[in-house]
């Protein structure tokens, strides 16, 4: 009987188990059949993403397939490199696990997205167990403080992510009033002022020059063209194309907004290329296997074809869509048709391209610059004067 052991992490600012085991092809082949099983090339390790029920799910998978768990996992290194951090895996007792998932419904209710529902479940999970025995009735600001401060340190959490961790204690105050959690004394922190990373067109087209692979060409250049999240892009379906009107139909973008967005003319050759060779049958990107390309891959080779361009920047598929959008306006495209575009709900998210175009910074010239074109007029005057005399 192959034996494993489910050792706690956690990676990404998200609670995980990891599947450790003796390498076996056939415990492996097994385990990948697990819906929700993952493949970390960082940890090389199988895991999951941590919520009771999908811990559930793992152990009657694992027994299904005559795989032993053992109680007592051997503790792993931690990797400074990779951020990873143990924690105990505390079960919660019942009253905490009945009022978790009635959070879930609660967020389901709301019509949030999976992630966001993911996310703040993900939070309050960690808190409630964090919390150990103490009732949820009696849990109060200062258990949020506490928690809140133990995870910014110990799990170095961005702003972003304590600004996302705040929101789901928010909802969890409104959804359980019997608590004595004020949310409006709940602390949120400012967003963080920074400006987006754009590359040039060249840089761009580099990019798309050193990718050989025609599905990663295809991907790129339709990010950034078409200004598209990445999500957006493996969502994409064949019947999502319109090239009479050059249109692509944006389903259920961020928000739960349908949009359209503009499809390239030069990209028509290289997509009608691409759907000869690889012959999608439903997305217009899809795994080898059929079905959603993953994102992970996008990101992967993205990577490889900036560093053989030699861009030292760091770049993201998201990169892609703000040198789309920075191109636009400096091109003299109206802000109001790139909020439609880009598919935001206000226009002061499209204004943050206004601080980093190129073509009216151009126009600003710095006083050293005055100071020594005045300096050499002077001396052209003198030596001129010299000749004169």
């Amino acid at each position: 009987m192959i034996s494993v052991t489910l050792n706690s992490f956690t990676h990404n600012a998200k609670s995980c188990i990891a599947i450790k085991f003796p390498y076996n092809y056939e415990a492996k082949e097994y385990i990948k059949q697990f819906k929700a099983v993952r493949w970390s090339k960082t940890h090389a390790t199988f895991y999951i993403y941590f919520t009771e029920a999908s811990l559930e799910d793992l152990k009657k998978h694992l027994a299904k397939g005559n795989i032993k768990i053992l109680n007592k996992a051997k503790k792993q290194p931690v990797s400074k490199l990779s951020k990873e951090v143990k924690f105990e895996l505390k079960p919660i007792n019942e009253e905490k696990t009945i009022v978790y998932r009635h959070y879930i419904n609660f967020l389901k209710g709301k019509r949030f997205s999976k992630a966001t529902i993911a996310s703040y479940s993900n939070f309050i999970i960690e808190f409630l167990r964090f919390t150990d025995k103490k009732p949820v009735d009696n849990l109060d600001e200062n258990d949020v403080r506490a928690y809140i401060e133990w995870a910014v340190n110990t799990l170095n959490y961005s702003v972003s992510t304590h600004r996302q961790m705040v929101s789901g204690f928010r909802h969890f105050a409104h959804f359980y009033p019997a608590c004595t959690i004020n949310p409006d004394n709940i602390y949120m922190p400012r967003k963080d002022r920074k400006l987006p990373i754009v590359l040039s067109i060249d840089e761009v087209l580099s990019i798309l020059q050193v990718t050989k692979n025609l599905k990663h060409r295809v991907v790129i250049a339709i990010l950034y063209s078409s200004g598209l999240r990445i999500s957006e892009i493996i969502n994409l379906r064949l019947s999502d194309f319109d090239f009479k009107r050059k249109q692509l139909y944006i389903h259920n973008g961020k928000g739960r907004k349908d949009r359209y967005a503009t499809i390239a003319e030069s990209v028509f050759p290289l997509i009608k290329n691409y759907y000869r060779t690889y012959s999608p049958k439903q997305y217009f990107i899809e795994s080898p296997k059929g079905g959603r390309y993953s994102s992970g891959s996008i990101r992967a080779f993205l990577k490889k074809s900036v560093k053989l361009s030699g861009i030292t920047k760091t770049v993201t598929p998201h990169t892609l869509r703000h040198s789309y959008a920075t191109h636009m306006l400096e091109q003299g495209i109206g802000i109001r048709h790139i909020q439609e575009l880009l598919g935001h709900s206000r226009p002061e998210t499209t204004m943050i391209y206004t601080h980093v175009t190129r073509k009216d910074l151009e126009l600003v010239k710095s006083p050293l610059d005055t100071a020594i074109n005045k300096l050499s007029l002077q001396d052209n005057s003198n030596i001129k004067g010299m000749i004169s005399d």
